[in-house]
């Protein structure tokens, strides 16, 4: 059985002091509190190792924190009495690397989840596979195997099988830095459009274009801690904080 958190709260995703701490002196999330709220888009910056991957790992317990709460849909994940194998079914996630099974076709790679996982027939797994894969784009690589695509090909076929679970959320953790950068586009227009259907996102990424175009909000994070959050026009016309306004001066976007 999962269980219900008793937090009173209205957002999708709640991080409530979450740290974690890798061999007992690593602290690569500290303190950390966020507020996701159904149908929006939060975009999470910030240096390289300062914590971004390990917060959106967190979400779905990738990574168990050393302290703190994490609510997802109302279910507290680190309540014994959580399901997580429940709650993570309603958790898409995508990764910087595509994780699809070489000797699977895209066909397979796409519905063996849904069969395993949400019990459906074949044929039903087929349809939804497809219909996915034409909200992708890529609706003719069905039969195709993994090595036979591109990698921004690679990356859709991921994000359509995450789709193809009917998610609540989906999590991206920089999902176009293992692509060229001709292929980069086809993988953010993908993610755009999700957005713009009111999918609750959690995006870690270097991509600013991405954050500009499509975040409700977004989050610096240095250091393992949440430095700053708001309207992304907000930040990069005016960040409040030194940290944030050194990382972009930093960086083109």
């Amino acid at each position: 059985m999962a269980t219900y958190a008793d937090s009173g709260t209205t957002s999708m995703i709640s991080l409530r002091g979450v740290s974690k701490t890798f061999d007992k002196t690593i602290h690569a999330v500290v303190d950390v509190d966020l507020e996701v709220a159904e149908g929006e888009v939060v975009v999470i910056v910030g240096p390289s190792g300062s914590g971004k991957s390990t917060v959106l790992r967190c979400i779905n317990l990738l990574e168990v924190p050393t302290e703190g709460f994490v609510t997802v849909d109302g279910f507290e994940l680190l309540n014994p009495r959580t399901d997580i194998d429940h709650v993570r079914a309603e958790v898409g996630m995508v990764f910087q690397q595509f994780n699809l099974f070489p000797h699977l076709t895209v066909l397979e790679n796409i519905t063996l989840a849904q069969r395993k996982v949400r019990g459906r027939s074949r044929s039903e797994a087929i349809e939804v596979a497809v219909r996915q894969l034409t909200r992708v784009g890529i609706p003719e690589k069905a039969d195709a195997f993994p090595r036979q695509l591109s990698g921004g090909q690679q990356q859709r076929v991921a994000i359509a099988r995450s789709l193809a679970m009917d998610p609540k959320v989906m999590l991206f953790d920089e999902p176009t830095s293992a692509l060229d950068p001709e292929m980069v586009k086809e993988v953010l227009d993908v993610m755009l459009e999700l957005a713009s259907e009111g999918m609750t996102m959690v995006v870690v990424t270097h991509e600013m274009g991405f954050a500009k175009a499509a975040a409700d909000r977004l989050a610096f994070i240095d250091e393992g801690e949440i430095v700053e959050v708001g309207p992304p026009e907000e930040i990069f016309a005016n960040p409040r904080h030194e940290r944030t306004r050194a990382f972009f001066d930093k960086i083109l976007y």
